[in-house]
Parts: C-alpha cells; sequence; structure tokens
C-alpha cells in the first residue's frame, strides 16, 4: 500500500481544497488517469495518477478545505498486491522539494498583489522503457528534464526506490534548475509573530463578523508584507496624452471588426511595455543574490482581479505580438483567470507587470513590485486635463502611469529612460508598430 498525498500545485501553496474526486474505491487507475480536482491559492487544477493501481481507501473526502500539503489522501494497491512506488500523483511534492511556504514566483500579481503560482504544466508521465520498465521521477524533475529537453532515460535516479529527483537532473548538467522552494522552517519571522486579535486593539468581540482567509488570500497577504519590507522600491510618475492613441485605436478596431478581434487601450499599453523594455534591457531584467538576470523576452503580466484576490497572467514574448494576437490572449488569460482556469506556467516566470486601474476611474497610484521583477507599471485613467503647447491652453486625454522600480536593478536613470520609451511610443502608436 502506498498513500497518494496532497500535491504542492504551486510554489506557495501550504493547503488546498479537495473539490473534487474522479475514482472511488475500488477503482483501478493507469497512469495519466485524472483522479481528482484541488483548489489552490491560485487555481483549480486536475491531478493525474502516475502508476497503475487500485484505490483502497479514500482518506480525504470532496469537499475538504484546508488539506495540509503532504497529507494522505488516498490510497493506492497496485494490481499485484505489492507496495508501488513512491511517486503516486503526478503533482505529488517531490521527496527532494520540501513543502514550500515562501514566495512565490511571479506572476502573478500586478500588485504583488500578484498572485501569480506554480511552475509549468503539469507533465504526463514518462513513456515506458524499451527494457518495459518505467520511468519513476519526481514532478520537479519531470519539469526540469522536460523544460531542457533532456531524455529522463539517460539518467540514474538517486532517491527513494531509484527514483529521479532534482539533483539527478542538475547532476547531467541542466543549468536552467530553479532553486527549490523554501522549507516551513524557511518561513519569514514575520510570518511566525502573532498578530493581536481585534479585542486587543480596541474592536470589541461581536461588533463584526470574520471572514476566514482564504489561500489566495494568505498568498497576496504574505508577498505584499515581503516585498514592501525586503524590496528597496521608489515610484517614477509621467503623464501621457493619448489622443493619437485613441485615434489609431478606433482604426485599428475597424478593420479588425471583421475578424471579431477589439483591440483596447490596455492591449496598446501591453505592447507599449514589451517594446519599451527590449529597447531599454536594463529594465527587463530580476535581482537575485548570485547576479542580475538580464531576459531574453518580455514575458509581460498583465493584472486581472478575481473572487477573492488578484492574480496576473503572462503574455509571452510580448514584444513578438501584433495587436490583435494580446488583445486575443489578453482576453482568453483573463477569463480563464476569472474562472480559476489557468495552468500554472500561465501565470509565473513574467520579467515585468502592469496593473492598471483605470477603467475604475482611478487618476493615479503605484503598485508593489510582484517579486522577483524588477518593476511594476501602474495605469491610471485616460482623462481630459488642460494641458500647455506653444505657449496657449489647450485640453488633451492624459493617463497617468507610474513605474515602481526594484532599486538594487532599476535604478532612477534606467526607469526615467523606460519610461521616456514608452511614452513615446503611446503618444505616437506608429512607433510601436514599425
Amino acid at each position: 500500500m502506498t498513500d497518494i498525498l496532497m500535491p504542492a500545485l504551486s510554489p506557495t501553496m501550504e493547503e488546498g481544497v479537495l473539490t473534487k474526486w474522479h475514482v472511488k474505491v475500488g477503482d483501478v487507475v493507469k497512469a495519466g488517469d485524472v483522479i481528482a480536482e484541488i483548489e489552490t491559492d491560485k487555481a483549480t487544477m486536475e491531478v493525474e495518477a502516475v502508476d497503475e493501481g487500485e484505490v483502497t481507501d479514500i482518506l480525504v473526502p470532496e469537499g475538504s478545505e484546508g488539506v495540509k500539503v503532504n497529507t494522505p489522501i488516498a490510497r493506492l494497491k497496485d494490481e499485484g498486491g505489492a507496495a508501488a512506488p513512491a511517486t503516486k500523483v503526478e503533482a505529488q511534492k517531490s521527496a527532494d522539494q520540501p513543502a514550500p511556504a515562501g514566495h512565490e514566483s511571479g506572476q502573478g500579481v500586478a500588485t504583488p498583489e500578484g498572485v501569480k503560482a506554480a511552475e509549468a504544466v503539469l507533465p504526463k508521465a514518462s513513456a515506458p522503457q524499451a527494457s518495459g520498465e518505467r520511468v519513476f521521477a519526481s514532478p520537479l524533475a519531470r519539469r526540469i528534464a522536460g523544460q531542457n529537453r533532456v531524455d529522463l532515460k539517460s539518467i540514474k535516479g538517486t532517491g527513494p526506490h531509484g527514483r529521479i529527483v532534482r539533483r539527478d537532473v542538475e547532476a547531467a548538467g541542466i543549468g536552467g534548475a530553479q532553486p527549490a522552494a523554501p522549507s516551513s522552517a524557511a518561513t519569514p519571522a514575520a510570518e511566525a509573530r502573532k498578530v493581536q486579535s481585534l479585542a486587543q486593539m480596541g474592536i470589541p468581540d461581536g461588533s463584526y463578523d470574520l471572514i476566514p482567509l482564504d489561500g489566495m488570500r494568505k498568498a497576496i497577504a504574505r508577498r505584499l508584507t515581503d516585498s514592501f519590507r525586503d524590496v528597496p522600491h521608489f515610484p517614477l510618475t509621467i503623464d501621457c496624452e493619448i489622443d493619437g492613441l485613441l485615434a489609431a485605436r478606433a482604426k485599428v478596431n475597424a478593420l479588425l471588426e471583421k475578424d471579431g478581434v477589439k483591440v483596447s487601450v490596455n492591449d496598446f499599453v501591453l505592447k507599449a511595455s514589451a517594446m519599451a523594455l527590449k529597447a531599454v534591457p536594463e529594465a527587463n531584467a530580476s535581482y537575485s543574490p548570485d547576479g542580475i538576470a538580464m531576459h531574453h523576452n518580455a514575458d509581460v503580466a498583465m493584472a486581472v482581479a478575481i473572487d477573492g484576490g488578484l492574480i496576473t497572467p503572462i503574455i509571452r514574448k510580448c514584444e513578438t505580438k501584433t495587436l490583435s494576437q494580446i488583445a486575443t490572449e489578453s482576453k482568453d488569460l483573463a477569463k480563464r483567470a476569472r474562472d480559476r482556469k489557468l495552468k500554472p506556467d500561465e501565470f509565473q516566470g513574467g520579467t515585468f507587470s502592469v496593473s492598471n486601474l483605470g477603467m475604475f476611474g482611478i487618476k493615479h497610484f503605484a503598485s508593489i513590485i510582484n517579486e522577483p521583477q524588477g518593476a511594476i507599471m501602474s495605469v491610471g485613467a485616460g482623462e481630459q486635463r488642460p494641458v500647455v503647447k506653444n505657449g496657449q491652453l489647450a485640453v488633451a486625454t492624459v493617463m497617468t502611469v507610474t513605474l515602481t522600480c526594484d532599486h538594487r536593478v532599476v535604478d532612477g536613470a534606467i526607469g526615467a529612460k523606460f519610461l521616456q520609451v514608452f511614452k513615446a511610443m503611446i503618444e505616437d502608436p506608429v512607433t510601436m508598430l514599425a
């Protein structure tokens, strides 16, 4: 018998909701069968079996909330009745990767706010070897190997039961592996401090309704606190006249009407941000204790408000995409974000974030950096304001944007240069389409 454990499906996941079982006691599952659905702090995700066996016990009923990572949720017996290999769920937390409790990788927040997410789409189980034996590897090892096109059959496992674990893939010469998520023991001291009760702060019991924190809100609170406390940040603000952009948008949408595509102002902002990041590559960077990571592509995360929090799906290689492609992709990502149907690699790993509250009439605001990104841009509403042109008073549609920078990697001069390039493209959209 082998326990199926509650998997950690995102770097910040400490507990989850077991929303649905797709199997029952007595069912025989095969590799790749979906056995359950689990709601994380980011999305609802399917969990797949990676080996064959009979389900002998359902230990956690569906609908259970607050199920801790690595808690046994079911029990599996192989067809021969012997103990099955250690890993029974494709997404199960591997022995070499402790349950995370600290930061998540961006992406998802535009005011790290973000919440950002897990890492990469859960891979399918490896095909059997020529000898007929299955390749057993931890989910993290599979993910790293898949991202780097490494054949797991060529690697000798050193984990339990000969399973291939992260260190085995790294020992094979993979340079792109990400550091393991911190263990629970590494939780920041601030998280360990007990918060005073409202009564101790002068608010009497019974004068309020207390809504328990769900996983997403806990993740947002943790990331906001960590980022604001630990990242030396500063804001840069600039005004952009967008009358030319609005005129260009009307023409573009007229051309795209037959295709059913409608480009928004935010789509122009995403495109201009990506182009500016490529023009000023120093702004498309992340700080790490080992050095400054200069990103090859502008993977722009956009903040999307969802029930209970915020998530930032990512437009990958945004600088290479047309406005119609960005419009189509952003709408699809936003819809699936609200439905909590995003895959982990769709909201993790961005290099820059955009948070737009203009649709709510917000004129100006500054976001909190979405670590490990080097900057985040806050976009206000476009509104008619008096401006001076050639010594004469005039009226223009003006949009205020604020860039919050991580001073460790994006200093004032770099941030200012980025905003200059961004402003030029926003005010003359033809320049970003050339």
